[in-house]
């Protein structure tokens, strides 16, 4: 008698209790379809449904409190995920789906999902479309716009949000439909936002004027490295920082610090990281930058460009970045989730299927050895944004 999918069997336990009250979660969005199979990303034609896997942050480690399934997707920044100031709802995005007509293949997807956080038991409660192959996903500080930006369309997909539910406003052209807009994300004052476009012939961040639910462009394209993907900003508004992935020829590549304090923004810094920079995400206490790069992990074994995937952690300091730490990590690991006081961070290891818990104090990782397993690929991951910390 064949056994059900493991996340069937823990929506069956969760149908009985509605998600328990916790004091920070985090969101991580799991990819089925894909698996990497000695350096092959190979679409899996008969995987079981993507996931969202609920994660309690609040305890002495890290538990896992609930999963969704619904439909999400590794291609694009590891920020496809948002949560509601409020830990009310979350938002996912879906870039590519299993090809209806084939399914060894995928094609574009264009779907957000909400979930309901608070539901019994947590559910996708709307599922709306934004543009071809929606990737980063952020939420204002208020809680009432949502930007979503579309890397297969060449746009940023605005939205408001109330009573729980997502309606289109706009779209924001960005470039043409091979200019790739990767993450899209808010100042903390909610008056600009932040667009990384990993199209190698621009390599810039645009930045987007926002007043009230009008969103547009500006004429300011900040020059960062090579194919600028990821990106966080601190949560006093002073700086953004940028993960540029390069060219993924095993160079070492860089991440490009932005200062926000004055207009123009302006690109102060950037610093070589190594090879394919992916995850990136800031600190509470505005000081540090936490990266994942690949180093080659994803290659096949005996490459002679493999290497293990690292964790790098980045002081901002004075207009500046230096590296204050280095821990090793699983292949093809994604994004990077911070506790609230700054001390536990969560690594998503995409091949491995599972996400490592580290501990960070007085400028040092400690590998906890933890590793929370989730069903599919963990791909994105996000916390709601911290408050403003100076």
């Amino acid at each position: 008698m064949s056994r059900p999918p493991r996340w069937a069997l823990a929506l069956t336990i969760l149908a009985a209790s509605a998600l328990p009250a916790v004091a920070q979660i985090a969101v991580s969005g799991n990819d089925s379809k894909r698996r990497l199979e000695n350096g092959v990303n190979r679409v899996v034609s008969d995987a079981t449904t993507d996931t969202a896997t609920i994660i309690d942050l609040g305890g002495r480690a890290p538990r896992v409190v609930g999963e969704v399934p619904l439909s999400h997707s590794v291609v694009g920044p590891p920020t496809s995920v948002a949560i509601t100031p409020d830990e009310r709802y979350a938002i996912v995005t879906s870039a590519e789906r299993l090809d209806p007509a084939n399914s060894s293949r995928t094609v574009p997807d264009n779907r957000v999902q909400v979930i309901d956080l608070r539901a019994t038991p947590p559910r996708v409660s709307q599922v709306v479309e934004a543009g071809a192959g929606p990737s980063g996903v952020s939420i204002n500080r208020a809680g009432n716009l949502v930007l979503v930006a579309n890397r297969n369309a060449g746009t940023v997909s605005v939205f408001r949000f109330a009573n729980g539910a997502l309606a289109p406003v706009s779209t924001v052209t960005i470039g043409n439909a091979t200019s790739s807009p990767a993450h899209v994300q808010f100042t903390p004052d909610g008056r600009r936002a932040l667009v990384t476009r990993d199209d190698p012939a621009g390599s810039f961040v645009s930045v987007l004027t926002v007043e009230g639910e009008t969103v547009t462009k500006t004429d300011r394209d900040i020059t960062a490295g090579i194919r600028p993907y990821g990106m966080g900003i601190t949560a006093d508004g002073r700086w953004a920082v940028a993960a540029n992935i390069g060219r993924g020829g095993g160079d070492a590549d860089t991440v490009t610090l932005i200062d926000l304090r004055r207009e123009p923004y302006l690109a102060a810094d950037t610093i070589s990281v190594g090879p394919t920079p992916e995850g990136i995400q800031v600190s509470p206490d505005n000081r540090h930058a936490a990266v994942t790069i690949h180093n080659g992990s994803a290659r096949p074994q005996g490459h002679p460009l493999r290497g293990r995937g690292q964790l790098v952690m980045l002081r901002i300091d004075n207009g500046r970045l230096r590296e204050v730490a280095r821990a090793p990590i699983g292949d093809w690991a994604q994004g990077i989730a911070f506790s609230r006081d700054g001390r536990t961070i969560l690594v998503q290891n995409m091949a491995d299927r599972n996400i490592a818990v580290f501990r960070f104090q007085d400028g040092r990782l400690t590998d906890t050895r933890q590793r929370i397993a989730v069903n599919g690929g963990p791909a994105a991951i996000r916390t709601a944004d911290a408050p403003t910390r100076r």
